[in-house]
């Protein structure tokens, strides 16, 4: 099989025919890839920021046909088009029966039964899927049947770049018609959180980023006003008549620019920080800010989504024409060029790269 592997953080990726899948175990299904986005958090890991085992066949963002059940497996039957989840939901542990099953830990492959190899050693499946291949074995819960006429491309950018964006709006956030929002950081899942607030019909959608084409693409997608991070100040001064906003995202996952997301969220106002951050990039709040101005600070994973009837809600949203999915992606690609994608996203991309397998 063919596909890309880290072999070392902070080394290119490598292109290898070398790799070799496992037949699907019991509870297991054989997935053909046919698409799979280009996601931020694939270059985090293979930057170190987000730990992965080595060697890694990175991606998680993808989408494709089922063409193998392991032993006992009724379903999805083979033929069905899927989009890969990266957190698959049991369904019977606390977090699903509770409504979080985006909080599931229960459905994940197991890392002592590695799925793919390269010239005989294990290797190891980005966050169980492992986009970046021709084919992948998957938890059969992770592989969420859509129906046969969504295009592959826009299915792939579903699994996680909208869900996670428009989620955070919708399912993490709540946010109520008219409220106003600040969005900082611009990229493929900062756009879907600028979705998301148009969905939810907010007003004014500010967005914050320091690159110029993403703050243009912003607007196409429904951003009302934008700003570098050197102006967030006078914009929340001139939109919130200086009280902040009611709702900031910060998608990029840093400590700085949550910090700036929690400044600029007004009192009894709500920050979530959808960014996928360092675990040794600590953020610091004193005492009396969280006691004297009542802001609510939110982690987001994954949306607060339920996979299992997000993905289709928000196709159906697609083909309504309110949700623009087709524009997230920039460029289509093949395997070979997917190291010259991540050192594009490190400039400052705007939107999405397209794996077409």
């Amino acid at each position: 099989m063919r596909g890309v592997i880290l072999r070392e953080v902070g080394k290119p990726v490598e292109v290898s025919d070398q790799l070799t899948l496992r037949r699907p175990g019991p509870g297991e299904v054989r997935v053909r890839l046919r698409a799979a986005g280009v996601c931020h958090s694939d270059l985090s890991m293979c930057e170190g920021t987000l730990p992965a085992p080595l060697p890694l066949v990175p991606g998680h963002e993808g989408a494709g046909e089922v063409v193998e059940l392991g032993p006992g497996v009724s379903g999805p039957p083979v033929g069905t088009h899927v989009i890969l989840s990266w957190i698959p939901p049991c369904g019977g542990c606390f977090f699903c029966l509770g409504g979080q099953p985006n909080l599931c830990v229960s459905g994940r492959t197991t890392a002592a039964a590695p799925t793919v190899s390269l010239g005989g050693e294990p290797a190891h499946a980005a966050l169980g899927v492992g986009c970046f291949a021709e084919e992948a074995v998957v938890d059969a819960r992770a592989a969420i049947p859509i129906p046969d006429d969504v295009p592959f491309d826009v299915a792939a950018v579903v699994g996680c770049a909208v869900l996670t964006g428009v989620g955070a709006v919708v399912n993490t956030a709540r946010v109520r018609p008219g409220s106003s929002v600040v969005v900082i950081g611009c990229g493929g899942v900062g756009i879907n959180v600028i979705q998301g607030a148009v969905l939810a019909a907010a007003a004014p959608v500010l967005a914050v980023d320091r690159v110029p084409e993403k703050l243009e693409t912003a607007r196409r997608f429904g951003a009302t006003h934008t700003t570098t991070p050197d102006g967030l100040a006078d914009a929340a001064k001139e939109l919130t008549e200086g009280r902040g906003f009611d709702y900031a995202f910060e998608v990029v996952g840093r400590s700085a620019t949550i910090r700036q997301a929690w400044k600029a969220t007004r009192r009894g106002g709500t920050t979530v920080v959808v960014g996928a951050g360092s675990a040794e990039d600590q953020v610091t709040f004193s005492a009396a800010e969280l006691f004297a101005t009542e802001r609510r600070l939110l982690g987001c994973l994954y949306g607060s989504g339920d996979v299992r009837t997000d993905f289709g809600r928000l196709l159906r949203l697609w083909r309504a024409g309110r949700l623009d999915l087709d524009g997230l992606i920039s460029r289509r690609i093949t395997l070979d060029e997917v190291g010259d994608a991540f050192a594009a996203m490190g400039s400052g991309e705007v939107i999405r790269s397209l794996v077409t397998l």
